[in-house]
């Protein structure tokens, strides 16, 4: 216990004190300003030796503390990697050795409850049912940023079970975390779900860059409503081994950051082909490990995207100003903008990821460790019924649906299902007026491809346009066939370029 006095000028300054909603926090003027950063700033930053991966984890920490965990009280952070001011001193040591081993070497990202890191933290999925849950192995997305350099500074929380266990589950909650919140209304707004820590967390400069998960809507949806551009890529771009699982046609991992160049950049240190994932396989020739080289201001520039128009009616009058906005940027930068109302593909229900959770979480849960209760989706349900006041505050329908199936995927109604899905989303869907319109892409108001990207599979970007004068996000998604991924950022990029729409919250 080290109960001296700092000598004056010894460099161990005394930090400020200061409050902030009744709780009073000290504040190291010391730690770089990274409010709003991105991943480029940082590494010059360090390269220059203006600071340190050891002062950047200690500025985010910081940031936690005081949003986080105080002020606002985003919660969105479930816990933090204990190692990680060491792990960052070890890559600002082999930066000094070596030199970085690139665009991510030191830089802290936050990953979501949901995926595998080999650390002392835990992936629960934002359950108690595996709150003493430890990963024996890496997933493939914290194995390649780790071998980036990336710093993993913790794990942000999430809609329970990513949003499937039950309805009605507000976006968001979980049983282990609580409520995750907007910085852009806490309280009062919609944070997006389930990868809704990753989203609010990023938006907030509580870390540089996120990782979040989709199988419908789950990236897009948190990166429209916190501001962010977000990636669903195609399926099997990203290795889907070691992400608790519901489907093993849709899911997939993706960068959730704050601008289009930060973005790219994340995107190409998870590619590859894992030998775990056969999705994977299939990305040989199509997958990239440097997405910023297709960033161009004119990526616009002779495009044809198609949009439809009436959607517009479908908002209120301020989102449909921002969204029209949106359509003239995207004109006066050398798009050529198609109404595809008449053929716009119509979303549509279907009950086919009910059949494919229970084969995938239960490969899942078997090989946790013995010692955690839960080891199939059968137990999971009769774990939330011992505890109904803590699992059960809006019940577990989905779960419910689920087990009754035969975890076989052998029913006639989900082969048809399935079939259903992929002839609606692609040869009647995206396919269909990509190719009767003769257009590179289709752009949405908010996040309304999201059936049609998350059933085909195929890779879609969300874009901020603004806020409300209720300071509500607003966003614009682009969506294309499959392993378009180069396309959607060329196009992404110009457009943010030209128009800097994103507004970052006021958090103080």
């Amino acid at each position: 216990m080290f109960l001296g006095t700092f000598p004056e000028g010894s460099g161990n300054r005394k930090p400020e004190t200061f409050s902030w909603g009744g709780v009073n926090m000290d504040r190291d003027h010391n730690l770089p300003d990274v409010c709003e950063a991105g991943i480029k700033d940082l590494q010059e930053r360090m390269s220059r030796g203006e600071t340190s991966s050891r002062d950047l984890v200690k500025a985010y920490l910081d940031r936690i503390a005081r949003y986080d965990k105080a002020g606002p009280r985003l919660n969105s952070i479930l816990e933090v990697n204990p190692d990680a001011v060491f792990i960052a001193e070890a890559l600002d040591l082999e930066r000094a050795r070596k030199g970085p081993r690139g665009p991510l070497h030191g830089i802290p990202i936050v990953v979501k409850d949901n995926i595998d890191t080999d650390d002392k933290m835990h992936t629960s999925a934002g359950s108690l049912a595996l709150a003493e849950s430890y990963a024996s192995r890496d997933s493939f997305v914290a194995q390649k940023l780790r071998e980036a350099g990336a710093v993993i500074l913790g794990k942000s929380n999430m809609t329970e079970w990513a949003n499937f266990m039950t309805e009605g589950m507000p976006n968001g909650y979980s049983s282990r975390g609580g409520q995750v919140l907007n910085p852009y209304g806490p309280g009062r707004l919609d944070v997006g779900g389930s990868s809704s820590g990753s989203g609010a967390a990023v938006a907030a400069s509580l870390a540089a860059a996120g990782i979040g998960t989709e199988t419908h809507g789950s990236i897009l949806s948190p990166s429209s409503s916190n501001g962010l551009v977000g990636i669903k890529p195609t399926v099997g771009l990203i290795s889907r081994s070691g992400i608790i699982p519901i489907s093993h046609v849709q899911d997939t991992a993706g960068p959730m950051t704050r601008c289009v160049e930060d973005a790219a950049v994340l995107l190409g240190a998870l590619t590859g082909v894992d030998e775990r994932d056969p999705a994977t396989w299939r990305s040989e020739g199509f997958y990239h490990k440097d997405y910023t080289q297709f960033l161009d201001r004119d990526g616009l520039k002779g495009r044809r995207i198609g949009i439809p128009l009436d959607d517009y009616g479908k908002l209120d009058e301020e989102r449909a100003a921002l969204v029209k906005a949106a359509e003239e940027a995207l004109k006066d930068l050398g798009a050529t903008v198609v109404d595809i109302s008449p053929d716009r593909p119509q979303g549509w229900t279907s009950r086919s990821l009910t059949y494919e959770f229970k084969p995938a979480i239960n490969a899942y849960l078997s090989a946790l460790a013995p010692h955690i209760p839960v080891h199939s989706l059968k137990e999971v349900i009769e774990f939330n019924k011992q505890n109904p006041y803590k699992m059960l505050r809006y019940g577990q329908t989905t779960f419910l649906a689920a087990e009754a199936t035969s975890g076989t995927l052998t029913e006639p109604e989900y082969i048809r299902l399935r079939a259903q899905d992929d002839y609606l989303s692609r040869e009647k869907g995206i396919d269909y007026v990509l190719g009767k319109y003769e257009l590179d892409a289709l752009v949405y108001p908010g996040i309304g491809c999201t059936t049609l990207a998350a059933r085909s599979g195929y890779p879609a970007i969300t874009v901020p346009i603004g806020v409300t004068q209720e300071s509500r996000p607003v966003a614009i998604t682009l969506t294309a066939k499959a392993w378009s991924e180069p396309l959607l950022l060329a196009m992404a990029y110009a457009f943010e370029r030209a128009t800097s729409f994103r507004k970052p919250p006021v958090l103080d």
